[in-house]
């Protein structure tokens, strides 16, 4: 990867990407031995962001539609590297992992993120109804 054919905000963003995912590996050991309590809150804020960065990489392909069943999304390179930069920035830590899986750009992980939320409230008014 070079900086002066991709651009330098291609190249940061895709570096610090790589950097996020590469200490994301480096930590499985220490999770599988002692657990996520035992990190901290810096580590457990960049396995969030790997996560949420190995999700968000599932965009759903026009040529697999036929096996998935799920229709292909084609995003803009330009708003993919401003989505990655926000993950890295922290700009969406507040959203589920879950949201950026098999979606296309950044306004589908904030629409699936708000669909998912008004779910939980709907769940939530039920049950203490129920109680």
């Amino acid at each position: 990867m070079l900086s002066h054919i991709l651009g330098e905000e291609h190249y940061n963003t895709a570096r610090g990407v790589q950097k996020v995912l590469q200490n994301y590996k480096n930590l499985q050991d220490i999770i599988s031995i002692l657990g996520m309590d035992e990190l901290s809150e810096v580590d457990k804020l960049t396995i969030s962001r790997a996560r949420k960065i190995q999700r968000f990489l599932s965009q759903p392909f026009h040529v697999a539609e036929m096996f998935t069943g799920a229709p292909g999304k084609y995003v803009e390179l330009k708003e993919s590297i401003t989505s990655f930069q926000g993950v890295l920035d922290g700009k969406y830590d507040d959203l589920p992992e879950q949201s950026f899986y098999m979606v296309g750009g950044i306004e589908e992980v904030l629409a699936k993120a708000r669909q998912d939320c008004q779910g939980i409230r709907s769940l939530s008014t039920s049950l203490h109804r129920l109680c």
